[in-house]
């Protein structure tokens, strides 16, 4: 298998311009995430149609290569065979770097939380585990067992400006185990300690929202101090002004003595600017939009459901829910629970409802395969492959998807549902709901009821409202593979004639010159030379004893090959390849001998002219050139087994059998 992940990670890194193009790599869920140099240099096409990728995608600053599941190992191989440096990180050239200023603060945002989205969510499964397993009665809150587990699943949470400072130090090209320390000192327990201090210097904006207490100082400065454990804009401020002094000591502190130096002077002047500006300016502003999304909430649930179940597959596109993603964490910082990001979690079962629909309505094998896949990630809350590799390239689906969305953010609003800590994927999401201090578990319910309805709603509209252009792309594959192999048989010189032979009518109906019908691949005679019929029935029939050669998925046309080495052509219509079969019903299949007169298809011409289709049939010979002349014997009205063309070819049986050989 490694073999494979090899080649796939050539093929990517041939295609996104080569190593020399790449300014970084990450990777999420499903996602390669590149920072590339020039995008223009990248070739979207090969890579579309790569086996292995997904899609790609280009948001939020970055070149997105979809992958799916086995994005990991794929990640590895390409940093492998790339040779690009551990974690993927290679130096930004900024002077030739035209991103616009939104896409780099969502580029950002993205990459820091990317790096820790495993131990994120491994500790939000444990941590929503062990509190649902307590609010149920089965383990004591004061249990070793219960506090041990508590501990593995909440430590991420309780430190996470350390792990923050590590992915946010990386992005800003400083020292990341600076970054680490920087995040350490918010979280020192005695720094911790002081912010519940029973000594209180004085309050700053007193009576309002933002009131703080002053319980020290730092060289008669006075400190706000507060709890930054599981906070999320104070480290980050703090790295990216630590990286500013780093680079700023590095240009004139001596080479020899850099490496212990620059440390001492960047943790000396970051921290206590840290702890007298940048905390408490940034948990204000924290505090400012937890206020502004919970007033939003508090206008009406239901509403803000309603939008953000709509609009948050939407939002994974463009790579923007990161930024969602950052102002759940400041409100659980600010508030203790979120009600917005709260509203999203159910929107994959809109999204895996679809898609099974889709696996039911489809013909297409290759479609079916991939959206079984998509299906089951889905269930555990990774919709990716489902977006990106079923709905999205099918408009109407994924409007479908993001409607059902809405039903389930709008369920989850009127149950008051909010999350207290941050939330998994899928299934696991449900114990983040979980209210560690207790109380009722109605809104738990709510958003299990809302996943159920957004998965029967995403199926029922899907398998109501979607079937049509499910398989647009599959058809017209097939119907260019078909048109090739008759062009094929039409263009390809013959050495000798068919013997001549006669084809009686496949309809009942009117005759209509071929150079009439409104097609120009048969009115110019491209396909073979032959006849077209206005039938007055609904039924096909074969106009000689032979074997088909040729069905299509949609029924709309036929192929066969007489006795005598004709092969026929006759298609139902024009353009009738869109009604995706409906109205038509295939009687025969490929390979099956069938004598003059058979049934072929049969067809609704009633429901294909409301349609707005014409059901001119066009019965043309794909292999005219084996014959010398193909000629009309019956114009006007025509009835099944009359005589309709002859084909004027070689006299003799040894003739015919050199050409049936050759065919």
């Amino acid at each position: 298998m490694a073999n494979n992940y090899d080649s796939l990670a050539k093929t990517i890194i041939d295609n996104v311009g080569g190593t020399a193009n790449v300014n970084s790599l990450v990777h999420c869920t499903t996602r390669l995430r590149f920072k590339l140099k020039d995008e223009s240099k990248a070739n979207d096409d090969v890579l579309k149609d790569t086996d292995g990728v997904v899609t790609v995608v280009k948001a939020g600053g970055q070149y997105q290569v979809v992958i799916g599941n086995e994005v990991s190992d794929v990640y590895d191989a390409v940093l492998k065979v790339g040779h690009l440096p551990g974690g993927g990180q290679v130096a930004d050239d900024d002077t030739d770097d035209n991103t616009k200023f939104l896409d780099k603060a969502i580029a950002l945002i993205s990459g820091i939380f990317t790096d820790i989205l495993a131990p994120l969510s491994a500790g939000g499964i444990i941590k929503g585990l062990v509190v649902m397993v307590a609010a149920f009665g089965w383990l004591s809150k004061t249990s070793g067992a219960y506090q041990i587990l508590y501990a593995i699943g909440d430590s991420i949470f309780y430190f996470l400006p350390i792990f923050l400072g590590v992915t946010t130090a990386r992005r800003f090209k400083m020292n990341e185990f600076i970054g680490l320390a920087i995040g350490g000192v918010l979280t020192y327990p005695t720094m911790v300690a002081l912010a519940s201090s029973k000594t209180i210097l004085g309050t700053v904006f007193q009576g309002t929202p933002f009131a703080s207490e002053i319980h020290t100082s730092f060289f008669g400065i006075p400190v706000i101090t507060m709890n930054y454990t599981s906070t999320v804009l104070p480290v980050i401020f703090a790295v990216w002004f630590g990286s500013i002094i780093e680079h700023w000591a590095k240009k004139w502190v001596p080479s020899v003595v850099q490496t212990f130096l620059v440390p001492v002077i960047t943790m000396v002047i970051t921290l206590p600017v840290a702890f007298i500006v940048i905390g408490p300016v940034t948990t204000w502003l924290g505090d400012a939009i937890g206020a502004v999304t919970s007033a939003i909430y508090h206008f009406s649930p239901i509403l803000a459901g309603v939008i953000m179940g709509a609009l948050w597959q939407v939002l994974v596109i463009f790579g923007v829910h990161w930024g969602i993603v950052a102002v759940t964490t400041a409100n659980l910082a600010s508030l203790g629970y979120d009600p917005i990001l709260a509203m999203t979690c159910m929107v994959c079962y809109a999204q895996i409802g679809v898609v099974l629909a889709i696996i039911r309505q489809t013909k297409d094998p290759s479609l079916k395969k991939n959206a079984l896949g998509a299906f089951f990630s889905g269930l555990f809350g990774v919709t990716e492959p489902a977006i990106y590799g079923v709905t999205l390239p099918r408009k109407k689906s994924f409007i479908l998807s993001c409607i059902a969305g809405a039903v389930s953010g709008g369920i989850i609003g009127a149950f008051g549902s909010v999350i207290y800590m941050l939330p998994s994927m899928g299934i696991f999401a449900i114990p983040s709901y979980v209210n560690p201090k207790g109380g009722s578990m109605t809104p738990v319910v709510g958003v299990i009821v809302a996943a159920v309805v957004a998965f029967v709603v995403g199926f029922a509209l899907q398998l109501f409202f979607g079937k049509k252009g499910v398989d647009e792309a599959y058809d017209e594959k097939q119907a260019k593979k078909a048109a090739e192999q008759a062009t094929k048989a039409v263009t390809t010189p013959e050495v000798a004639l068919n013997v001549s032979t006669s084809l009686v009518s496949p309809l009942n109906g009117e005759t209509v010159a071929l150079s009439d019908v409104k097609d120009e691949v048969f009115s110019s005679g491209a396909m073979g030379d032959g006849i077209a019929i206005e039938p007055s029935e609904g039924v096909l029939h074969a106009p000689a004893d032979g074997k088909i050669i040729m069905t299509f998925p949609t029924s709309h046309a036929i192929g066969m090959k007489t006795n005598d080495g004709a092969e026929i052509l006759m298609h139902i219509g024009m353009d009738t390849v869109n009604l995706q079969g409906k109205g038509f019903e295939t009687m025969v299949e490929k390979g099956q001998k069938v004598k003059a007169g058979d049934v072929l298809v049969k067809f609704d011409i009633d429901s294909i002219k409301q349609a707005g289709y014409p059901v001119t049939t066009p019965v043309v010979v794909t292999n005219s050139k084996n014959y010398k002349n193909v000629t009309v014997v019956r114009n006007g009205k025509v009835e099944v087994g009359q005589q309709l063309l002859e084909l004027d070819g070689a006299a003799s049986s040894e003739a015919n059998e050199t050409a049936v050989d050759m065919a």
